[in-house]
């Protein structure tokens, strides 16, 4: 619980809270789309910075999770002080760099802890918070524009609900062990045998993938909110599939849990990437109230299901060492969230819409899906682990 409460803060919060109140930005006047989409590349820019400084440090992981849940709260309330672009510019690009920070060492935290329970498998409880964020958020701003709230004061609403979050969890991230240290800790079979971590083919090939899904979702994550007002000029409903979007993000993530660790976690995220294309591409063939509803929920699904499956796999490969490994995927991901909004606002700047953004999306969550397919034939499951 503590993992889920965590990443709802910074993910929920520290991150997507912008998407559902980047419309009142624009409506207030204080952005323009333009700028809206470069304050969600700076923030992805310190979301990879943060991941790539995992790779290379090995501090505390609690010290890390508890500064970085501070740091989210500071720089949410920073986003409601005045300062314009170049203050706003600083406080999302140090927000993604604690994003990053605390989903590496969170994740590394608890997937060590449940390990020791003997209880790997809840690990995906831990990547509901962010979908369980999504929606607070986005419904809290769908009320706050029906009141005529500014955007500014719905910065201060979720500031204080961060601080309500942080103190909940705050004394629960210790540094003592969960268990007796001589209770059995589950470790990747594959790094047992080879001993140590290695960046071979296979964890490239990884890597890559896992670059694709940041590049995939982020159009949707960044921009659905305003993709649908201007497709449905009007309607009551552009500011619920957001919400949506972020119960779907749930509701996957806590299936996660139902899946045994026997499963071959290459082929889950083949039929994952798969489902998100299929959920982006739906946004751009029916651009209708059902069509973002149901593009919503499938794009929604996966979202932190192949996050929870991407490190499960990263911890099969490099066991007691996986955090690092965790840091190089995250950057990949994290490069591939950087290259999502220029693109997106150069295409509307061009075409006029969004579509053609979104079908590059879709795109590269197919080339994912294949390149775990490949896989999951280079290198089956019982020669990995032999």
């Amino acid at each position: 619980m503590a993992g889920l409460v965590s990443l709802a803060v910074v993910m929920g919060i520290g991150r997507f809270a912008f998407t559902p109140l980047l419309p009142m930005m624009l409506h207030d006047g204080t952005v323009t789309l333009d700028q809206g989409g470069w304050l969600a590349t700076v923030n992805y820019i310190g979301y990879f910075a943060g991941a790539a400084v995992c790779m290379f440090i090995r501090p505390d992981a609690v010290r890390m999770v508890r500064w970085g849940l501070a740091a989210t709260v500071l720089l949410t309330l920073g986003m409601a002080l005045p300062g314009g672009m170049a203050a706003w510019s600083l406080w999302r690009a140090a927000a993604g760099v604690a994003s990053a920070v605390v989903m590496v060492y969170t994740a590394g935290w608890c997937l060590q802890r449940l390990a020791e329970l003997g209880k790997p498998e809840l690990a995906g409880l831990i990547f509901c918070g962010p979908g369980l964020g999504i929606v607070v958020t986005g419904l809290g701003a769908s009320g706050m524009v029906g009141a005529g709230w500014h955007a500014d004061y719905g910065w201060l609403a979720f500031t204080a609900l961060a601080v309500v979050l942080v103190a909940a969890v705050w004394r629960i991230f210790v540094a003592q062990p969960a268990v007796p240290m001589t209770a059995p800790v589950s470790a990747s079979p594959a790094a047992a045998d080879t001993g140590a971590a290695r960046l071979d083919a296979q964890t490239w090939a990884l890597t890559f993938a896992y670059g694709l899904a940041g590049f995939g979702y982020i159009i949707t994550a960044t921009f659905l909110p305003v993709i649908a007002r201007e497709a449905l000029p009007g309607t009551v409903w552009a500011d619920l599939f957001w919400p949506i979007f972020g119960a779907g993000v749930t509701v996957g993530a806590f299936l996660v849990t139902r899946v045994g660790m026997a499963h071959d976690n290459r082929k889950l995220l083949t039929l994952l990437y798969g489902m998100q294309a299929l959920g982006v591409a739906i946004a751009v063939v029916f651009p209708t109230v059902a069509g973002f509803a149901l593009s919503s929920l499938l794009a929604g699904l996966p979202f932190t299901a192949l996050v929870a499956f991407a490190m499960r796999e990263a911890r099969r490969l490099w066991g007691p060492q996986a955090a690092r490994l965790m840091g190089l995927m995250t950057a990949s991901y994290g490069l591939g969230q950087i290259a999502g909004p220029p693109l997106a606002t150069a295409l509307v700047a061009r075409t006029g819409g969004f579509a053609g953004s979104l079908a590059c999306a879709a795109a590269a969550l197919l080339l994912g899906a294949l390149v775990f397919a490949w896989m999951g034939r280079a290198w089956p499951l019982a020669a990995a682990r032999s």
